[in-house]
């Protein structure tokens, strides 16, 4: 089932039709992306009938998996009609970290079998948003606030999947440097780092990776960057100025689980300087009830929906507890080994009871998870600008 992009190759290349929106013909962005994608069908179009003939052209369409599949291989240049700025998208029944969110676009060319927009948007295809002058203009208040802002583009879709066509990372982080309480993660899968090497973060950019025991990297996340393309990147732009995040989420049961996250820990903290690392979260596998039917029907090589699971207050499926408590315990602790003492590791998404029983404490006897995650973040701001 492993498809990987390798590292001569990006994920930009899966994309094989743009379509862009008739108001933006012509425009700056709009004609930087298509060439920088030669090898893509360019379309213009009023509406969004030219893409929908594009997921389903023929007889053969086989339903909403077939639509999904084609999808990813069509990007919409279009506009933001809402809000770019957001709240994570979080519940009150578990702690959440209170993260803001930009909205850059919609969908990833990537595809792991437990990608929760499957069945989260209502669109197959791959959406840019073109309008960054609107995106920047939002965003220049919560900036210049006097409190930290922990802001990521990484939620509906790969951070940096397309920068290499967008080139939108160079923007941002010329936006959020000029401002002291500001920074941004920026959340991947992929070793598209070469836009970030040729830029300055000045301290305001954390790059984060998503981790996962080798077995499940391998079988489950499909054509991602393999577990040593990530930490190699990690490694580089640790090196050019960037702090590091990484995610073990979601963290999911299977054969020979124990060792295999202990080996992606002790992979991690050999590749990276511990220091540099100024979070990592921590969330097992939780899915929407119509996930599995969708992830299943695409994915009949995967096994990781067949556990036994519970409802949890949220309305997602979840493991137990007790097998929710060993798992974090194997990969918390085994993170407190190498940690950094000024690295925040926190649960995404979880219980007090959960907190309690792994971490030894709760969330509010440090000030809340938001609390904990902007004492980090200003270390990491107050130790760059001390170093310089």
């Amino acid at each position: 089932m492993n498809n990987d992009i390798t590292k001569d190759e990006s994920p930009a290349r899966l994309i094989k039709d743009i379509v862009v929106d008739r108001k933006y013909e012509g425009t700056s962005l709009a004609d930087k992306i298509i060439a920088r994608a030669p090898w893509a069908e360019v379309t213009i179009a009023d509406d969004n009938a030219a893409i929908r003939n594009l997921v389903t052209p023929d007889d053969n369409y086989t339903g909403y998996g077939d639509e999904l599949n084609r999808g990813k291989h069509i990007l919409h240049l279009t506009r933001n009609r809402g809000q770019f700025l957001k709240r994570c998208p979080a519940t009150r029944e578990y702690r959440c970290c209170d993260y803001q969110v930009i909205n850059i676009g919609m969908n990833c060319p990537l595809d792991c079998t437990y990608c929760i927009l499957q069945a989260y948007l209502n669109n197959p295809w791959l959406s840019f948003f073109l309008n960054t002058d609107d995106m920047l203009r939002e965003l220049a208040p919560v900036l210049a606030e006097k409190k930290i802002n922990r802001v990521g583009t990484g939620e509906f879709t790969d951070s940096l999947v397309l920068d290499r066509l967008t080139g939108l990372s160079v923007i941002l982080i010329k936006k959020f440097r000029r401002h002291r309480h500001a920074i941004l993660e920026l959340k991947t899968k992929t070793v598209e780092i070469a836009n970030l090497l040729s830029v300055d973060p000045e301290g305001h950019c954390l790059v984060s990776w998503s981790l996962n025991a080798p077995e499940v990297a391998k079988t489950e996340e499909l054509r991602t960057a393999s577990l040593n393309q990530r930490l190699q990147a990690a490694a580089k732009v640790a090196a050019n100025g960037y702090h590091l995040g990484f995610h073990f989420d979601p963290v999911i049961f299977h054969p020979g689980w124990e060792e295999g996250y202990r080996n992606t820990i002790a992979r991690l903290f050999t590749a990276v300087p511990a220091e540099k690392i100024v979070w990592i979260s921590v969330g097992a596998f939780r899915f929407l009830p119509e996930l599995k039917k969708i992830a299943t029907a695409r994915f009949p090589g995967s096994d990781i929906y067949y556990e036994e699971f519970i409802t949890g207050l949220d309305n997602k499926y979840r493991y137990f507890r007790t097998m929710r408590e060993d798992l974090y315990a194997t990969v918390v602790n085994g993170l407190k080994e190498h940690a950094h003492p000024g690295t925040c590791i926190y649960f995404c998404m979880e219980s007090d009871e959960i907190w309690q029983r792994v971490m030894g404490f709760t969330p509010e006897e440090q000030g809340g998870v938001p609390a904990m995650l902007d004492r980090a973040a200003a270390g990491a701001l107050t130790g760059e600008k001390a170093r310089k």
